[in-house]
């Protein structure tokens, strides 16, 4: 048992203590050290464009005529199929012409009725004629018979040319193509009555391609007729040079674009309908120097993209608010706000903060893996020697 003249100091010190570790643990830790990040920085440079501005499209046929029939009436057969080639003169559908026939054969019995008429009137005109020879009537009544052969004459001309009408609608009772080339499109079937000119089949015509493509608003004005564009095919990555030849003057309604007819020269042309991609050269900025940078070393911050840029001489980073043009394949070309020689973060951007020290990361090299082959061949060196003087002795055995 402690004395009693330690017990009050004993206590006086547990006091103290206790009032040292309170202390303590009421007090704010202090803060931890920011990291030295390492990071991957580039030196902005000046490079070549190298991307541009490239459209789909595809192969139309210059002249694109939709064929009706001339008449009314009901289709009975249709010999076109979509996609076959046709040639000049040959039909393409045909209407019931059984009314038209009827109507034929009526204006033919007119021009029967009209000629009799006529006949009937010459033969009077011929013997009043004679009469007025011999004095036995008047000229009055011979100018009568003169003007009745005149009117039955205009009346068989008459009916002559009904029959002519007749006969021509009969026969536009047959759709025939008056152009060579390929069905683009049916727009009407057998069994189907339709009005006269109703389109009823779609020729793309032989002759002439067109790269047809459409543009933005903002790309049209700097596209003129006459200018150069690299067509690419998509089939064969064939390429084709062609110049435009017609620039729309208003935009498509549903897709609020323009579009751009390409006329492709040369006998190879692609197939009709062949998808296509157009490079015009006045959209085209290859060559160009710019500034570009991988997105890798873009963010955001607040409203503007900013990037950040190493002070090499206190290793600390700062923000820089930079202005992107456009981009070029994976890499976004600045407009603004760098300078050749600056040296940018290009990795791990999301974890700076404005002022952070940091250092430039250095790649590890690594080990030659012939160092282990080595050690193993000086191994096996230092044991020759060990295994070669024990061979004696054990051949003494």
């Amino acid at each position: 048992m402690p004395e009693p003249s330690l017990t009050p100091r004993i206590l006086a010190g547990l006091g103290a203590a206790g009032v040292a570790l309170l202390l303590t643990a009421c007090s704010k830790p202090a803060p931890p050290e920011e990291p030295v990040r390492a990071v991957k920085v580039m030196t902005v440079g000046v490079d070549g464009f190298q991307a541009g501005y490239e459209f789909a499209g595809e192969v139309r046929a210059r002249i694109e005529s939709r064929l009706g029939f001339r008449v009314a009436g009901k289709i009975i057969r249709r010999q076109a199929e979509l996609g076959q080639r046709v040639k000049a003169g040959q039909v393409l559908a045909q209407l019931d012409p059984q009314d038209y026939r009827l109507a034929a054969d009526a204006a033919r019995a007119q021009v029967a009725a009209a000629q009799t008429n006529r006949d009937l009137a010459a033969a009077d005109y011929r013997r009043y004629k004679e009469l007025k020879d011999q004095n036995f009537i008047a000229g009055a009544e011979l100018e009568r018979r003169d003007a009745t052969l005149k009117a039955a004459q205009a009346q068989l001309e008459q009916a002559q040319a009904q029959l002519a009408s007749q006969g021509n609608q009969a026969a536009y009772t047959s759709l025939v193509a008056d152009v060579s080339g390929i069905v683009t499109a049916i727009e009407a079937e057998v069994g189907q009555v339709v009005a006269a000119g109703t389109p009823v089949v779609r020729i793309a015509q032989d002759g002439p391609r067109d790269a047809v493509f459409s543009v933005p608003e903002d790309k049209v004005a700097a596209i003129r007729p006459g200018s150069v564009v690299d067509v690419r095919v998509w089939a064969g990555n064939a390429r084709l040079t062609g110049r435009v030849r017609d620039v729309a003057a208003s935009a498509d309604p549903v897709t609020r674009t323009f579009p751009v007819k390409v006329a492709l020269d040369g006998q190879d042309t692609p197939a009709l309908g062949a998808t296509v991609y157009a490079a015009p050269q006045a959209l085209s900025h290859a060559g160009a120097q710019v500034i570009k940078l991988p997105t890798s070393a873009l963010r955001q911050d607040g409203q503007a993209t900013a990037v950040w840029v190493l002070d090499k001489a206190a290793m600390t980073v700062r923000s820089q608010p930079v202005q992107i043009a456009t981009a070029d394949g994976n890499e976004a070309v600045i407009s603004g706000g760098l300078q050749p020689g600056m040296l940018v973060v290009s990795a791990g951007v999301h974890v700076l903060q404005p002022g952070q020290k940091v250092t430039i990361y250095q790649p590890k090299v690594p080990e030659v893996q012939a160092s282990g082959s080595q050690s193993a061949i000086k191994n096996v060196a230092t044991a020759l020697p060990a295994a070669s003087a024990a061979a004696p002795a054990l051949a003494a055995k």
